[in-house]
């Protein structure tokens, strides 16, 4: 039995399809895009990205050590929005990398954490800096930035200041993986 691949390389065999350009910062290997299983995954992304593209605003926050204490914008995350942002790829994309309780989900991601027992492994305010910007705690991490805009490389005009995710959006997928334990 061989080594097992590095996460760049298992990242570049996730399919023969379309590479589809992330809103990236890296995203997985050098050139910032992501090789999908196929071309209708590569319309799932697309599709899930520009859902995401409606004019939703940065709020800001303030990392402090290895997290963020305070909900964006004092909003409250509800974890059934956030099991749905989560489990659906056109919206979070959680699941194309990640895995987790998810029975419905035929196949998830394996290139980065299992979900499960997030809630016991992180604090709420680790949680919410992951989902914001997983670099700040991670640099090498190719989970891209969900509510975070400035620093990108290689933004398409049409992704140009808008986040992945909503404040609250954020803060429902926080309430959600805070109840995985």
């Amino acid at each position: 039995m061989g080594a097992r691949a590095s996460r760049p390389d298992r990242l570049r065999r996730l399919v023969a399809g379309a590479w589809v350009s992330w809103r990236a910062e890296g995203v997985g290997v050098r050139a910032g895009r992501v090789r999908l299983r196929s071309l209708a995954a590569a319309s799932l992304l697309s599709a899930g990205l520009l859902a995401a593209a409606a004019a939703t605003p940065v709020l800001p926050y303030q990392v402090s050590g290895d997290g963020i204490a305070q909900p964006l914008g004092g909003l409250v995350g509800d974890p059934v929005r956030g099991r749905a942002v989560v489990a659906d790829r056109r919206v979070g994309l959680c699941l194309l990398c990640h895995t987790g309780p998810f029975p419905e989900e035929r196949s998830p991601g394996t290139l980065a954490t299992d979900l499960s027992g997030a809630g016991r492994r992180w604090s709420e305010a680790q949680l919410r800096l992951r989902v914001v910007d997983a670099r700040a705690v991670s640099p090498g991490s190719f989970m891209p930035a969900f509510h975070r805009v400035d620093g990108l490389q290689r933004v398409g005009a049409s992704w140009q200041g808008r986040p992945l995710l909503s404040a609250q959006q954020v803060e429902d997928v926080v309430a959600f993986l805070l109840t995985l334990q």
